[in-house]
């Protein structure tokens, strides 16, 4: 490569740096796919959602799941859906393992500060009640506290 197209090629990626520094310094503060004054659902990926229609539960392995939300409430109070907790056996093991679909309700509770972002409220509790069959160990009504 001649001495022009390496100091064209470094001054694209200083740009593009440049750039892309000044895009996630100038971004607003404000959660993504939220409802104004309603509490949000916070992701493993820390970004803020109102009315997803998935939401991973195992973060760091991904072996349970909920998928094709339809919400019928979302408040300050509560947040209900229903849809399909997806639930690895993990038989003989993860990675071999398989998922099991079980339709769902879910209910999430207890809105509390963001510890990200204090003037936004999320639920710090979800509930799993299973309404037709369940995965083995799990009981027909599950809670868990949520991350912050």
């Amino acid at each position: 490569m001649g001495t022009h197209s390496v100091r064209t090629a470094v001054t694209l990626v200083i740009a593009g740096l440049f750039t892309a520094g000044f895009g996630t310094a100038s971004a607003a503060p404000a959660p993504a796919d939220r409802d104004p004054g309603h509490p949000v659902l916070v992701d493993c990926f820390w970004k803020a959602k109102a009315r997803p229609d998935a939401f991973i539960l195992a973060c760091g392995d991904g072996n349970s799941r909920l998928a094709d939300l339809r919400w019928s409430q979302w408040d300050d109070k509560a947040a209900v859906a229903r849809g399909t907790s997806l639930v690895n056996d993990c038989k003989p093991y993860c990675a071999a393992g398989r998922f099991h679909s079980y339709p769902v309700e879910v209910r999430l509770a207890k809105p509390a500060p963001w510890k990200k972002n204090p003037q936004v409220k999320q639920y710090t509790q979800i509930t799993l009640r299973f309404t037709d069959g369940r995965p083995s160990g799990y009981g027909q009504q599950v809670s868990y506290p949520l991350w912050s």
